[in-house]
């Protein structure tokens, strides 16, 4: 060793906190995809999604002071929360039947790429917001950055299909549950 010992917290290691739990979801869900496959750990993402879609809901109703959110206050909060982790969406479309989305950045950056079930996060927090506000959502994923595509496109339709079109659904809770 030299005789010009520097310490840890001298040197030019590129280390804070949102590039490191980045690096972990990265891995963590690399890692899920490698041993379950992609359709098991977006499963086990889209766990993560609703809880995720529930709490975030809930703080921006109380934020705008309404019972449920209007399908523009959906399309609206769906943008901020995103703008407010670093993506870059913005609506496309917007009618009474659906909400299209595009995207420039994942908040996920770079570390999104190869790790499709991410992507689980972004439907199932709309899908769950879109949901519980309106009643139903049905959340596409047709392009997305972590495939390779240079960014993403995103539908939530607000009326059930009559064919599957590979879409997820969500239903708002009260209607689930059992009289």
């Amino acid at each position: 060793m030299s005789g010009s010992a520097l310490k840890a917290a001298e040197t030019d290691v590129a280390l804070e906190r949102d590039g490191f739990l980045r690096t972990l979801l990265r891995e963590l869900s690399g890692t899920l995809q490698d041993v379950v496959g992609l359709e098991e750990a977006s499963g086990y993402i889209s766990v993560v999604g609703a809880s995720v879609g529930e709490q975030l809901d809930r703080r921006y109703r109380k934020a705008l002071q309404v019972e449920r959110l209007s399908r523009e206050q959906v399309a609206d909060v769906l943008v901020d929360l995103k703008r407010r982790i670093q993506g870059d969406f913005y609506v496309a479309e917007e009618d009474d039947t659906r909400i299209v989305f595009g995207n420039r950045r994942c908040p996920f950056g770079e570390f999104v790429e190869g790790r499709p079930a991410l992507c689980m996060m972004t439907s199932n927090v709309f899908g769950f917001i879109a949901a519980e506000n309106l009643g139903y959502a049905r959340v596409q994923i047709s392009e997305s950055i972590a495939r390779g595509d240079p960014g993403c496109h995103v539908t939530v339709h607000l009326a059930p299909a009559a064919e599957a079109d590979g879409a997820r659904e969500y239903f708002r809770r009260d209607e689930l549950e059992i009289q």
